[in-house]
């Protein structure tokens, strides 16, 4: 039941009107809350260990939103629906903000708090997160052989093989550019999407007579900078996870056979809309 029917068991809207409730669903129910707070499973006795996974999985929680929200705002831009694509790319903005502040909460647990966890860890890695891995990919981040680490996971394995193979946010952006007349060669719009995106002057050309005539393209200017702040906000995620795992574990190696902060810190270098950026220099 929600708070609103807590406290108006007449069932009447401050409108006047009746509205209602079924009455075979509870609050916990309809969240799942039995499945959900059920979901910890400490390994080890440590008090904080509980902090580590509840981070993690809701960090998982927010991951699924994004993904649901991008695929979405990339099928609006496929139809030329702007509107609603700024309003998802926002939101996706903002629950990235929920990303930073959550290593905020993390950094509460010392080097030596983690120390006692970390045994019990085995090589389980954030590293090995899928849905992360989707996030790069419809972002732009292709990448095919980090697919394979999930091959034992059917249902993972499938859904980054497709979006491997999709184009991303980026490409269905420049395939709208195009649409709207603008000149973007054949290279760009047409490709193997399972490669990375590399830039080219005539997209910058494109952006930056968007950018010198804003009045004109209004939505393709705010589109361009909805996308900068996708990127700023995941950037600044990655930056916050890096110095999360600096003050912890310093410079030793990640769980899961990464090399911890120095892989980290190669990924503040991968960007993913790049005209978009390089573009205001010639402003």
């Amino acid at each position: 039941m929600s708070e609103q029917e807590k406290g108006n068991p007449d069932g009447v809207t401050a409108g006047g009107d009746k509205f209602h409730a079924r009455p075979d669903i509870s609050y916990g129910q309809y969240l799942g809350l039995d499945r959900l707070l059920s979901a910890q499973h400490p390994l080890s006795p440590e008090h904080d260990e509980l902090l580590f996974i509840i981070i993690h999985q809701a960090s998982e929680l927010w991951m699924m939103l994004c993904v649901h929200e991008l695929k979405a705002a990339r099928e609006q831009i496929r139809k030329d629906e702007l509107g609603p694509a700024f309003k998802m790319i926002s939101r996706v903005a903002q629950v990235q903000r929920q990303m930073i502040q959550s290593w905020d909460v993390l950094t509460t647990m010392t080097p030596a708090d983690y120390a006692r966890i970390r045994p019990h860890l085995g090589q389980s890695s954030g590293f090995q997160s899928w849905q992360y891995r989707l996030l790069e990919f419809m972002l732009g981040n292709k990448n095919a052989s980090m697919i394979e680490v999930h091959r034992a996971d059917p249902p993972a394995y499938a859904a980054l093989a497709a979006a491997l193979a999709e184009p991303s946010l980026y490409d269905e952006s420049l395939r709208l550019l195009a649409r709207r007349g603008f000149s973007l060669p054949d290279e760009c719009l047409e490709r193997d999407f399972s490669r990375p995106y590399q830039p080219h002057p005539e997209v910058e050309a494109a952006w930056r007579a968007v950018y010198r005539d804003t009045g004109r393209h209004w939505d393709l200017y705010e589109l361009a900078e909805k996308l900068v702040d996708l990127e700023t906000r995941f950037q600044q995620w990655r930056f916050s996870h890096m110095k999360t795992v600096e003050r912890i574990i310093g410079y030793r190696s990640g769980t899961g056979g990464t090399s911890g902060v120095k892989y980290l810190v190669k990924a503040l270098d991968i960007g993913f809309f790049p005209e978009l950026l390089s573009l205001r220099t010639s402003l």
